[in-house]
């Protein structure tokens, strides 16, 4: 991915459309990170105005996008969902059709579902619209309870910092874990929430029950090696079983389960880019237990193999496993049976 456009229209949202510019037009070259070629594209060119009442001078038109690597689609108003503008629509079917990357943000999502691309497929957006758009849209399979949704190359996401979960999700698939999680570092938020977290909680918990569940979750990813189970994190954490995973996905949006599977393959990632390491080490390292458990869940999640997933994002010179500070593998223990 090389080129991006973001298309902003009458009525876009500030927010929604910064996190877009934070994303992928800032030049990061000094951390090691490839920049984009970056354009603010709008079906009319000049004076585009905000929700908010202010306005900003958009210079290009929708050529750009044509030719884009990522067409990513901003916000648009409520009032105007029913009649999207055709241009912007046509801008993303023909993206997809040619194999680029689309990203709506929001209700940006409208747009997308109008191209006609998204029947047959599952999407999402603010789940206080994803009603409105099941009922416009029946042939699209709108799931309101999820981040952010991939099919494809189409990623659509629900409201304001959802968004910004998605772009770094692209990011991981194109430029790799590491460099994401610089670019994370540097917007100072979370490297990774997963797409299937819930986009928002019925009753919100008290502040520190985040925080008493830090250290379980520090403890976690120190020993992500071992096979954990809920009663053992729940012993740390002080909690009954059924308290500790309750409070878990509340806090986490996903059980303890799926957040350790998610970070075991994080895991896996960084040692496929930054160590020469073999599946297995690395299978043993990341908790998966064996090279054929690691292809078959990173293949689930990624929809890629390890060694092709290295191939591509390898980035450092390779380490040893001494360089790494990795502990001496276990020698395996061999059943023979008579």
């Amino acid at each position: 991915m090389k080129t991006v456009a973001v298309v902003v229209q009458q009525g876009f949202a500030p927010f929604e459309f910064g996190l877009a510019c934070e994303a992928f037009g800032l030049d990061r070259s000094d951390d090691g990170i490839p920049n984009f070629e970056f354009r603010i594209v709008t079906p009319e060119p000049g004076a585009i105005r905000s929700n908010l009442g202010f306005s900003i001078n958009v210079a290009d038109d929708l050529a750009f996008a044509e030719v884009a690597d990522l067409v990513v689609v901003t916000p648009i108003p409520r009032g105007t969902w029913g009649s999207v503008d055709l241009r912007v629509a046509g801008i993303v079917r023909r993206a997809v059709e040619r194999g680029a990357w689309v990203l709506s943000v929001c209700s940006g999502s409208f747009v997308v579902a109008a191209s006609g691309v998204l029947d047959g497929k599952r999407a999402t957006t603010h789940w206080k619209y994803a009603d409105t758009m099941a009922r416009m849209y029946p042939e699209i399979e709108v799931d309101p309870d999820v981040l952010y949704v991939q099919s494809g190359r189409i990623i659509t996401s629900a409201g304001t910092a959802a968004g910004l979960d998605a772009c770094l999700h692209l990011l991981r698939q194109e430029i790799g874990a590491e460099l994401t999680n610089k670019i994370a570092r540097r917007m100072v938020v979370a490297p990774q929430r997963d797409g299937g977290q819930a986009q928002f909680i019925d009753k919100p918990l008290p502040e520190v029950q985040s925080l008493s569940l830090a250290p379980v979750t520090d403890w976690m990813l120190e020993n992500i090696r071992l096979e954990l189970t809920v009663d053992q994190l729940a012993a740390k954490a002080h909690m009954s079983p059924r308290t500790f995973a309750r409070r878990f996905k509340a806090d986490f949006g996903a059980t303890p389960a799926a957040w350790l599977a998610r970070q075991r393959i994080i895991h896996a990632q960084r040692l496929l880019e930054k160590t020469d390491l073999g599946l297995d080490r690395i299978a043993y390292e990341s908790g998966f237990g064996s090279a054929a458990v690691l292809r078959q869940n990173f293949a689930r999640v990624l929809d890629v193999t390890p060694t092709a997933y290295r191939a591509r994002f390898a980035c450092t010179t390779p380490a040893r496993d001494a360089a790494a500070g990795l502990e001496p593998m276990p020698e395996p223990v061999l059943e023979i049976v008579a």
